[in-house]
């Protein structure tokens, strides 16, 4: 049985995980935009971004004696490095070219309800609760979206539709595969989808013009230590220890945090009506939460006691 001095550093580790994800990752689609406005290509941008940070977080745990994954766990991390990181990520970026980074975060705010839905083909249906949360903050995400004054193309919206879709699917067929620990399996990805986005970016004719502002290259700094190193390790260790819907619930927060930071240092308009819009999402979370914390209280009592002379470690 955990002891309670054993659960207590597990649920802060989840709460500051998740706060990562949250926070972070909101600000990471206006540093997309700083990126791309200094003359950043998309998909070299973000390739460029994983390999460096892949290489570096890599480089750090072999040096400390962690070992590289093997051969069937390089083709699984590969395979969702190219959804999680070539598609999802590098769909929003060529999005950002077009679309505000706040209408980006509210369209992969969708993650959830896809991860939800997927689990459930894999026979892991989230509870009333779950899908009551799923529902509201769906409805608050198309409540931010509709009559809202952030813009889009029709280029930059499919992008978008793509790339929730493609992270989701990669999120929950990774689960139960043959992967390296978290940390290595984070490396290993950003390494792998990298290298596909700046194939990808090549092949399609990107390059480098002129050379890119300071603010663009700071930008691109901190999408490597915090948006990828940070949140993505993170990420990658919810999912391999919370439910899929928690680990997706970032993607409602991911909104507020987009959408104000882009009227603050971009002018993107920021009225009343997106207010709101984010507190109906922000009660979607709240439903999620409490409804893991419900499931963690019931199976806690569900579970049998430990014999006498037996230890067990979480």
């Amino acid at each position: 049985m955990t002891t309670p001095s054993n659960t207590k550093p597990r649920a802060l580790a989840v709460a500051l995980a998740l706060a990562s994800l949250y926070l972070i990752w909101g600000s990471t689609y206006l540093g997309i935009r700083f990126a791309l406005e200094g003359g950043y290509p998309p998909l070299l941008m973000a390739g460029g971004r994983f390999v460096i940070a892949g290489s570096l977080l890599y480089a750090a745990l072999r040096l400390r004696g962690m070992p590289a994954p093997t051969r069937t766990q390089w083709k699984n991390t590969a395979f969702i490095g190219l959804l999680l990181l070539g598609f999802g990520n590098g769909m929003v970026c060529i999005a950002q070219q077009s679309v505000s980074s706040g209408l980006a975060a509210v369209a992969v705010a969708s993650a959830p309800l896809w991860m939800g839905l997927f689990a459930a083909m894999r026979g892991q249906h989230p509870r009333r609760l779950e899908w009551a949360g799923l529902a509201i903050g769906f409805v608050g995400v198309f409540w931010l979206n509709a009559g809202s004054a952030l813009t889009a193309s029709p280029q930059g919206l499919i992008a978008l539709l793509i790339a929730p879709i493609a992270w989701s699917f990669g999120s929950i067929w990774s689960r139960g595969r043959d992967l390296p620990s978290p940390f290595m399996g984070a490396a290993a990805q950003m390494l792998c989808g990298g290298v596909l986005m700046l194939i990808a970016g090549f092949v399609l004719g990107e390059r480098m013009h002129a050379l890119p502002t300071w603010k663009a290259t700071l930008s691109v700094g901190y999408l490597v230590l915090f948006g990828s190193i940070v949140a993505f390790s993170a990420y990658i260790w919810l999912l391999q220890n919370v439910r899929p819907v928690l680990a997706g619930s970032y993607a409602y927060i991911n909104p507020v945090i987009a959408v104000a930071l882009g009227a603050w240092l971009a002018a993107e308009r920021f009225t009343a009506h997106d207010v709101g819009a984010m507190l109906v999402i922000l009660s979607g979370v709240v439903a999620i939460t409490l409804a893991k914390a419900t499931q963690a209280k019931t199976t806690q009592a569900e579970a049998p006691a430990p014999k006498a002379d037996t230890e067990s470690a979480a």
